[in-house]
């Protein structure tokens, strides 16, 4: 692959010419788009399969909502949620993605197959930097502004491009020092977590800044409140034309991963701007 960016999580390199789609699994109650959805192992299973008929990359695990206002969950209901869906995906020959802010999670996600931890809170945890270090798992860094219980009460930033940039090449710098490799490391800018739909706007139009910083790039907008605010669509099911040009948008600012609920459509948009563009 010499010549070629890759984003390495554990058995997989992931090559990024084009950009991937990582699909949406919440094994959750009360998620903010599909709460309840998916929540039995085998709802949740027969999902993912679907989604990665559908196009996807990358299937990301999720045990706890981290909706606006939501309360934390204790690691070992989460655990119970996400374990067996991540042991059954993790059969398919495509990476699992592990989504939690709780090391003993992301531990035993990757003990059953996993090979991503997508950690929202951005790895501020030591706890969750050493077991990135421990294994050879890809990584997520996103930006939350506080936690998902309060980080959409009044969120401020003086400068939001530059302190979520800071946040990140922070959080990135951290796991390298602790022995990350540079290429399993990828940056999230973290639309919809902690941030006004000025903020989001405001992001989304920057990506080539996050893009410079010279990481792997994951947006995730997918339904999110600032479509709606947008869009006037309040149910997050009804907002799937928006996140698709979002995703578009992301792509074409130079993304490399977009997180989807609907996965066949962010496909079929991506392969044809790509094709357009020539």
């Amino acid at each position: 692959m010499s010549g070629q960016r890759v984003w390495r999580c554990g058995r997989y390199e992931l090559v990024l010419d084009v950009p991937l789609v990582m699909g949406i699994v919440n094994v959750t109650p009360d998620s903010f788009s599909d709460g309840g959805e998916h929540f039995e192992p085998h709802d949740a299973v027969t999902h993912a399969l679907s989604l990665i008929d559908e196009g996807a990359s990358i299937i990301d695990v999720g045990g706890e909502s981290t909706r606006p206002g939501s309360e934390e969950v204790a690691s070992a209901e989460e655990l119970a949620r996400v374990r067996p869906v991540v042991a059954r995906l993790a059969e398919e020959p495509i990476p699992v993605s592990i989504d939690t802010r709780h090391p003993d999670v992301a531990r035993a996600a990757l003990e059953v197959g996993a090979s991503i931890i997508n950690d929202v809170s951005g790895f501020r945890d030591p706890q969750m930097v050493n077991v990135a270090a421990e294994s050879d798992a890809g990584v997520v860094v996103m930006h939350m502004l506080g936690d998902p219980r309060t980080m959409q009460e009044a969120p401020h930033y003086r400068d939001v491009v530059a302190e979520v940039a800071e946040f990140l090449v922070l959080g990135a710098t951290v796991l390298e020092a602790a022995g990350v490799a540079h290429d399993r490391i990828a940056l999230d800018p973290g639309i919809g977590f902690g941030k006004t739909l000025e903020h989001n706007v405001t992001l989304l139009n920057a990506l080539p800044e996050f893009v410079k910083l010279g990481y792997c790039v994951v947006v995730g907008a997918s339904r999110k409140r600032f479509i709606g605010a947008l869009t006037d669509a309040e149910d997050p099911r009804q907002r799937r034309g928006g996140s698709v040009a979002a995703a578009v948008w992301a792509a074409q600012r130079g993304a490399d991963v977009v997180r989807a609920h609907d996965v066949a459509d962010t496909v079929q948009a991506l392969q044809v701007t790509a094709a357009l563009q020539g």
